[in-house]
Formats: structure tokens, sequence, C-alpha cells
């Protein structure tokens, strides 16, 4: 609220100091808050209360893009001021002591955490998507305009709205690799038909929908569920912490490359991107699946049985 009343002069300093509080309340805040879902849910469910929660945040960005659009600069400081303050009061009933019973984890240190092989082999490929994703933003807003492409980020928030609860969903009966390794699939399917056919106006839209179901599908499976998995039996925070790393030190990648991107060839860099994220897939082959094998049989073997009932009754 106080930025209401700062003069332009002052902004500057309120911005930087903005992004160091902002960096240490996510580097600090956001995985003791994933550890506490991760807590709270069953691995059984997980994806799906997952993708309902990205689900929920896809619909919000997009009411506060039209929002902002119609408030002016004060106005939007305020209701957003107002909304953060709406969602704190949430933490005031939200606490580990609110368990039935606590059960006390063992921490385990960060080196142990990257030697252990299945996050090592799930950690890989989300480095590597994280630096090509923001690696190549500025060639796509160049080849694209930054007005379509920021058309196409809002409009990427509405499918990851629909997508998301079916990813989670699917994560939760055909198990979190599948789908991650489909996420792949489509984003490395994304660059390469972006590396040949880029200067088609038509391929914008391409790139629209698939760039939204992946986000669909990793949000809820790569940024909330996996790690909680890899995690189960141990205090969360240092996985979580782990798993968003990459994601947000990748942003650097972005302001690396936007200098020289008059220079960079869009085919060249699509293509780039493309080898790189197929190649990605190769670590998700041999990683073991984090959802327990025992659920994912017990949920083919209940849809066997209402499939065998359904066949009994059609032809009885």
């Amino acid at each position: 609220l106080a930025l209401t009343l700062i003069s332009d002069e002052a902004l500057v300093i309120i911005n930087f100091l903005s992004i160091i509080f902002l960096g240490v309340s996510i580097g600090l805040g956001l995985p003791s808050c994933l550890s506490f879902f991760a807590d709270l849910t069953s691995i059984e469910s997980r994806g799906l209360i997952s993708g309902i929660v990205w689900s929920s945040i896809g619909g919000t960005m997009l009411l506060f893009a039209f929002l902002m659009s119609i408030f002016t600069l004060q106005e939007s400081i305020v209701f957003l001021a107002l909304w953060r303050l709406l969602g704190s009061f949430a933490f005031i009933f939200l606490t580990k002591g609110s368990f039935e019973n606590p059960i006390v984890q063992e921490s385990l240190s960060y080196l142990d955490i990257i030697r252990k092989k299945d996050m090592l082999l799930y950690l890989l490929p989300w480095i590597v998507f994280s630096i090509v994703n923001f690696a190549e933003t500025p060639i796509l807003e160049k080849v694209f305009g930054t007005e379509t492409f920021t058309f196409i980020g809002l409009i990427g928030y509405a499918i990851i709205g629909v997508t998301a609860i079916i990813g989670g969903l699917t994560a939760d009966f055909l198990g979190r690799k599948r789908v991650v390794i489909l996420g792949f699939m489509m984003v490395g399917i994304e660059y390469a038909a972006l590396s040949a056919f880029y200067n088609l106006p038509s391929i914008a839209y391409l790139f629209m929908v698939f760039d939204g179901i992946t986000w669909g599908l990793f949000f809820p499976v790569f940024f909330m569920t996996v790690w909680g998995d890899l995690g189960e039996q141990y205090a969360k925070e240092k996985y979580y912490a782990l798993g968003g790393l990459p994601f947000l030190l990748a942003n650097f990648a972005s302001i690396l490359v936007r200098p020289y991107v008059e220079v960079i060839p869009p085919s060249a860099a699509f293509s780039f991107a493309a080898f790189f994220l197929f190649l990605a897939v190769v670590p998700l082959m041999y990683a073991p699946e984090t959802l327990p094998e025992r659920v994912i049989r017990e949920r083919e073997l209940k849809r066997y049985i209402e499939k065998a009932k359904r066949i009994k009754e059609k032809y009885s």
C-alpha cells in the first residue's frame, strides 16, 4: 500500500528492495510451503490436488491480467496488496501442529539428496528444460513480436487451467514418469516445428497450444509432485529447494542471451533446443516411477473389473 504514496524517484530503490525481499521470500518460504503441501496430501492423490492448485492459478492469472488492464498503477498496487494480505491470513490456521499425529522426519543434507540416483535422474532433465526454456525466451519474443508473445503467455494460462487437472489426474493413474516424458516429447516437437517453420504466422498457434499443454503437465507434476514423492520418507524442504532452484536460477539464461538475440539465427536456436530437450528424455527412461507400483496396479485392476462388468451387462 505504501507504494502508492512514493515518488517516481524512489521507485528504483523500492524495485531493488522488492527484488531482494521477493527472492528471499521465495527461496525460504516456497520450499517450506510446498513441503507442507506434500505432508498434507497422500501420494495417491498428490497429482490431482496439484493439478487443481495450478488450474486455480491459471484462472487467477487471467483474472489479474484483466483487472490490471482496467486499473491504474496505484489501484493495481492496492488490489495486489489486499490480495496478498488476504492470503496471509490462511497461514494463521495452517501450522504443522494441526496434525493429529505429527511425525518427526529425518532431514537429509543437500549432498545426500544429490547423491541419490533417482533424484539426479529427475533433476538433470528439469535443469535442461529450465535452461532451454529461459534461453529461448528472448528469441521467441523476437520471432513472434512482443505483443503476440505476451498474448501467447496469457492464453497459455487458460490452457494450463484446463490441462493441469488432466495432467495431475493422469499422473495419479498412470504414473508421474509417463506424464513427464510426454511433456518433454511435446516441447521437443514444439521446438522442432519452430526450427523449420518459425517464419509462418500460423506457427504461433501451434506453439501456444503445445507450450500451454506442456506447462499444464510440468507445473503440477514436476514442480509440486515429483519432489514430494522422492522425499516421501524424509523432511521435504530440501527436496523442493533443489527442485525449484534450476527453474529460478535459469532466468539468468534469458539475461545472457538477450544481448545477442539479433545475431542468433532462430532456426539454429530452435534446433539446438529441440536436440537437448529430446536428449533430456534419456535419464527419464532410467528413472524409477515415484508413484508406488501397488497404486498403479490396483487402479488398473479396478478399471479392468469395471470394464468386465460393463461387457457382462451388455451381453447378459
